[in-house]
């Protein structure tokens, strides 16, 4: 019995050793799970954080909050591009120097816009089931892109210039089409204003996440951040075709058609229907188009106006790179605010807003004129910044309005371009103005006082009946 036992207690004695070892190292990886989920934490619940916001109020169930995430990785990947690409130079020439190669940048700046409106815009507008393909693609093409320019960043060759091109067509054929979907991911209590915030908003909030990143980034070499945009721009890329089906559906666009068409669609003599084109579209378009137009005349007017001004005769008591700084922070500040309030505005009637904030720019500009300073200088800044934010947002609402659906995409294509040519015609300007701030807030002022007063009737009467009034060629 005792010989019997003594397996058993060897047996005995192993297991509890044996025991005791797994115990051990159950023991060891308990603490290295907790150290795991501490180190786990701040991403997943980050992640949790940003779905929740992104998807609240509907957003979620009506496939916004993906595209306010989309847009979000696109404004990453931008500003990590815009990093690797900038350049101290503006303060290390003279002036006129300066002028010159300033000059040079927005002639290069036009050049996507001259593909924007007469090819992508229509070309967007006939496949209307690819909306989700059209902007993997232009998250992909800038991916591929990114990847050239860390070569041509550090070689400086020639392949930089083209490649930083490329990008800037694929960057706003994206957002044309992005503007595009809004309407069908639009959820019932949100606004075409609200929405058109709220990705607005999402796109400015990962810019300014990873902003200090590509920063980091830059500071290891300019290849760095261009290595970074390729890696983001792959995940939105993929984060495209995520977007609900129904934004690539033709359900409802039968329905978009103009009313000419409609009455040959369905009078006695029933006719094929005639693709809609952009011949006529509502008078509140029309207007809020010109009177944004001027706001963006006046964006790049101060823009290059102060640069060259602040430069020459910086803030008191402020050196030339501080004070453009300031008045940066203010614009860009006013700019967020903007967003912000739109993000959260409950109003359904986008002309009355474009004429509120437009009243207010000008009422700044006259004042900042009049009194010319540091302070108004500033105030000018964020009251334009905040301005235009809003307008945008309520022109892109009405074109989502009031636009047929079938040519909605050359519509904004258009839009944007015009916007564009006005900034650069107003930097234009900018650059050409003798460097008397007052004199420069004085022709600013009378710009963008023309554009008020000249549409301000046709957007309250637009406002009042309440929708499209079609007598107006865009």
């Amino acid at each position: 019995m005792a010989t019997a036992r003594t397996p058993q207690g060897a047996t005995g004695t192993g297991g509890a050793k044996g025991k005791s070892s797994v115990g051990g190292s159950g023991q060891r990886r308990g603490p290295v799970r907790a150290v795991g989920r501490a180190l786990h934490l701040p991403f997943t619940g980050t992640a949790r954080g940003i779905r929740k916001a992104t998807h609240a109020h509907g957003a979620g169930e009506s496939g916004l909050g993906k595209l306010i995430e989309l847009h979000g990785v696109n404004g990453a990947g931008d500003v990590m591009i815009t990093v690797a690409l900038a350049s101290t130079v503006f303060f290390s020439v003279p002036t006129d120097e300066a002028r010159g190669r300033v000059a040079l940048y927005l002639a290069i700046t036009m050049a996507p816009f001259t593909l924007l409106a007469p090819v992508i815009g229509p070309l967007l507008d006939r496949v209307p089931h690819g909306r989700r393909a059209a902007m993997a693609a232009a998250m992909g093409a800038r991916a591929l892109l990114a990847l050239v320019l860390s070569g041509a960043v550090v070689t400086g060759s020639i392949e930089m210039y083209p490649a930083a091109l490329g990008v800037l067509v694929a960057s706003k054929a994206y957002g044309v089409v992005r503007s595009a979907v809004v309407p069908r991911l639009l959820p019932p209590a949100f606004s075409l204003v609200k929405a058109n915030s709220r990705v607005t908003l999402g796109g400015l909030l990962a810019t300014g996440i990873a902003a200090p990143v590509a920063a980091g980034l830059q500071a290891l070499g300019p290849r760095y951040p261009l290595y970074g945009a390729f890696v983001i721009f792959v995940a939105g890329t993929v984060l495209s075709f995520t977007l609900p089906a129904k934004v690539d559906s033709a359900k409802g666009e039968d329905t978009a058609l103009l009313a000419a068409d409609e009455q040959h669609l369905h009078g006695p003599h029933r006719q094929p229907v005639k693709r809609p084109g952009l011949r006529t579209v509502g008078i509140a378009v029309t207007h809020g188009l010109a009177v944004n137009a001027a706001q963006r005349w006046l964006s790049g007017f101060l823009t290059f106006f102060l640069a060259f001004l602040l430069r020459e005769h910086p803030l008191t008591g402020q050196s030339a790179a501080v004070s453009l700084g300031m008045v940066a922070v203010a614009a860009g500040t006013g700019n967020a605010l903007g967003t912000a309030v739109g993000a959260w505005l409950r109003s359904r009637a986008p002309e009355l807003i474009i004429v509120t904030v437009v009243a207010g720019v000008l009422a700044s500009v006259i004042t900042a004129a009049a009194f010319f300073g540091a302070f108004l200088v500033a105030c000018v800044a964020a009251v334009a910044g905040f301005a235009q934010a809003l307008s945008k947002l309520s022109l892109d609402a009405l074109i989502q309005r009031d636009v047929p659906e079938p040519v909605r995409t050359s519509a904004f294509a258009r839009s944007e371009t015009l916007l564009q040519v006005s900034w650069v015609f107003g930097g234009a300007v900018g650059i050409a103005m003798p460097l008397n701030g007052t004199l420069g807030l004085s022709v600013a002022a009378a710009v963008v006082a023309l554009g008020w007063v000249t549409t301000v009737r046709g957007l309250l009467s637009s406002a009042r009946h309440g929708g499209p009034q079609r007598a107006r060629v865009l």
